[in-house]
This record gives structure tokens, sequence and C-alpha cells, in this order.
């Protein structure tokens, strides 16, 4: 039976993540960030071109322009020329104009054998978007004459879109009976010399995969805790390099993938931030003692019943009713205010772990590895983004500032665990 569908709106509403970060744009700030797959042969732009173009219309909530409303933002159908794909660039997630390349929300780039796809936050998270990339680095490859199935990430372009993979499926989930409050205490923030407009310093660390999973089985974490215990550490080190006046407490900002606690086939946005932290003030903190604190920190808050009322919590922001009714500059100046004093001040630098993707086997032989890196930061800090493929494990920084402190204790650190590192950069000699 045809799951074909007819979209009855000719327009999405912005989901509940969607909505904050077109208010955050600015000239030197935009919420994209980019996807690679690493393949192992060079990319031949005409048949990318065609892939995205026979993949792009099976993924109408990629295929949208961005509009403004009186009240809230949406999108629309697009059905202008493009996406068109580019030779890749030095700065990786420029700001992306809302107007500019026939107002699409994402950017495809190749170099040598690396396919790069930019996407604007409003349009999907990272789980969404990765199906659109393996989906077009597999039509790419049957261009190229390969064999390549549907499943395990790639979907059928002779198939219409479910409905759920359409959803705002935080409408479909916020139903607790407790909000907990946005506010929490303000964390250190990191001191370095900002970068000229547009400067974007990337450092990527390969790691065996094996090797990260043996040194975290050893110390009975997850990879994850593993991860955000070495990022909490090098930042705490680097709080203390500062010499600074009064010490503040360390946080790490992580999105949770909600499709793990609530079955949704979104591709849209369906995530929330957890927020693991060590407060120095306390006293000093072994590296083996930040693992326990964010092990346990994990276990007790990522949970369907914590991240349920999480979600509640922004969904009832957005049903007020002196929300609904406030018109979109008002609103703006609100949420940009609210994120700059509030919500911008309580991590010291984000984390993000993809986990492990997946491909079909046929794929395999095809595919190096894959990358993922979360953009500039909001600030002056550094995030960072992890991904697995096969037996490479990925870790990219992304930052505007000069200075590769918690980058370099970061590895550092890894490498004292037994792990080894190689390093890619696209930082140029000082």
């Amino acid at each position: 039976m045809s799951k074909r569908i007819e979209n009855q709106n000719p327009w999405y509403r912005l989901d509940l993540s969607a909505i904050v970060y077109p208010t955050l744009q600015r000239r030197s700030f935009s919420s994209v960030y980019r996807f690679c797959v690493v393949l192992r042969e060079t990319v031949e732009p005409d048949l990318l071109q065609k892939a995205l173009d026979r993949t792009l219309p099976r993924f109408p909530t990629f295929k949208v322009a961005m509009r403004k409303g009186v009240f809230w933002r949406y999108l629309e159908p697009n059905d202008r020329p493009g996406p068109f794909v580019k030779p890749d660039i030095a700065n990786p997630c420029m700001p992306m104009s809302f107007q500019n390349d026939n107002r699409y929300l994402i950017r495809v780039y190749y170099y040598q054998n690396r396919i790069a796809l930019e996407v604007f936050h409003s349009l999907s998270d990272g789980g969404g978007a990765m199906y659109l990339l393996r989906t077009m680095t597999a039509v790419y490859l049957r261009l190229k004459g390969y064999r390549i199935p549907v499943g395990q990430g790639v979907l059928d372009l002779c198939e219409d879109p479910d409905p759920e993979e359409l959803e705002d499926a935080y409408i479909r989930y916020a139903s607790s009976r407790v909000r907990p409050p946005r506010s929490r205490e303000k964390t250190y923030r990191i001191r370095g010399t900002r970068e000229p407009f547009y400067t974007l310093n990337i450092i990527t660390g390969l790691l065996p995969v094996k090797q990260v999973l043996s040194v975290a089985k050893a110390y009975q974490v997850s990879v994850t805790e593993y991860l955000n215990a070495v990022l909490l550490h090098a930042l705490l080190q680097k709080q203390k390099s500062d010499h600074v006046f009064r010490e503040l407490p360390v946080s790490i900002a992580m999105p949770v993938n909600l499709r793990r606690f609530f079955p949704s086939r979104t591709l849209r946005n369906f995530i929330t931030m957890v927020y693991p932290s060590v407060d120095p003030r306390m006293g000093e903190y072994s590296f083996e003692e930040i693992l326990m604190q964010v092990h346990h920190y994990m276990r007790y808050y990522i949970n369907n019943k914590f991240l349920n009322a999480d979600i509640t919590t922004n969904a009832a922001v957005t049903k007020h009713p002196l929300i609904r009714i406030a018109p979109l500059f008002l609103k703006d100046l609100v949420v940009r205010q609210f994120y700059k004093r509030v919500q911008d001040q309580q991590s010291s630098a984000g984390l993000t772990n993809l986990g492990v993707v997946e491909t079909p086997e046929e794929m395999r032989a095809h595919i190096e590895r894959f990358d993922v890196l979360m953009g500039q930061p909001f600030s002056a800090r550094t995030n960072c983004a992890v991904v697995s493929y096969g037996e490479t494990l990925s870790v990219s920084f992304a930052s505007s500032i000069v200075e590769t402190d918690v980058e370099r204790l970061f590895f550092r650190r890894l490498v004292q665990d037994g792990i080894h590192v190689k390093i890619e950069s696209n930082r140029k000699e000082r």
C-alpha cells in the first residue's frame, strides 16, 4: 500500500527548538552545523548535484524557505532552483542568510573525497540531518554504478514521507504535570582572544573506537560519560590556569536525542539539553571523581520522566496566551535577551555525541568515516561534536578564539589514558 500523503498545509510551523534559532541570528553568528562523509574515492561534483536533486524532494522539511508572519515564523515549500553544490571553503558553518541561495537553508560542499552538508538548525537536529546525508550519499554511489539498498539510515526515494517524519514530536509528547525552572547558576566562561570575522577554528581528533571503548569500560562508564568528564576536567584545569578572582562551576551543554525515549520518526528537531557540571568551590576534584559525578548525573536525569518535564516547560511557554498574541519583534527581543543573560551563561562549553552511524553494509567499502561540527559558538568558548563509524571515532572542536588550551588539555588526557589520537585542523601556522 502506498504511503503517499498530501500535505494539507503547504507550510510548516517551526518546532519548539526551531523557534529560538532565527531569533539569535546575527551577522557574526548563525545556528548552522555541519556533517561530513569522507569517501574512499574523489567526489565527482556533477554526480553529487544529481544526487542532491534526486534526494531533496524526499525530505520536504529540508526543501523549504523561512518566512515571517506577524506572530510567528514558518517554513514554506521552496521550489526555486537549487541548492547547488559548491567547492568547500576554509571556514565552514558561515552565517546563513534567509534571502540568499534562493532562500535554501542547507548547503552542500565537496573537497577531494569529502562531502559536507550544512544545515540551519531550525530545520532539523543531527538525527534528522544524518538521514539526509546518508540517503544523498547512497544515491551518489548508485549513480557511480554501485548497488546500495535502502534501510539503516538510507530512505527510499520512491516512497513518500511518513507523516511522522514531518511532525513536531515535542507537541505530541509534552504531557508532564511538572515544569522545572529554566534558570541555573552562572558558570565559568573561557577567556580568549577573538578571531577576526569570520574565522572558525577547527581541531579534529581521530580515535580508534576499540581503544575508547576499552578505556570507558575500564572506568565503568559509557563513552559519552567519559568524554564529558574529559572535557569538564580540561575546563577545570583551564579555569585554574586563568587565576580567576572567584572560581565558578564548569558546565557542559549536552543535547539529548529524545527519539531514544519517545518513539518518533520525525526528521525535525527532537532534542533537549542537559548540563553535567562540577563545582570547584566544593574542593579539588580528581578525574575519577569527575567521572563518577557525570556518571550519576546522567543516570539520574536522562530518563523519560525528567526529559518529558523539560520539554513540557518549553511547550507551555509557546502556549501562553500573552506569548501567542505578542508580535514577532517583541518575541524576538524577549527570547534574545533571555538567551544572552540566562541560557548562554549556563554552560562553559558544548558537547554533542551523535553516537554510532549505521549504513547498509554495501556502503561500508566506500566510506572512510563521518565527521560532525557544531559550528561557531554563540559566545567565546569551544564546542565539541563526536560521531563514530566503523573503527574511527571523530571528535571535532569548533571555536572562534585563538587559544587552544581546552582542546590541548582534552586530547592530552585521552593520550594519558592510552588512546592514540590523530589530529587534523584548519588552523594556519602562527
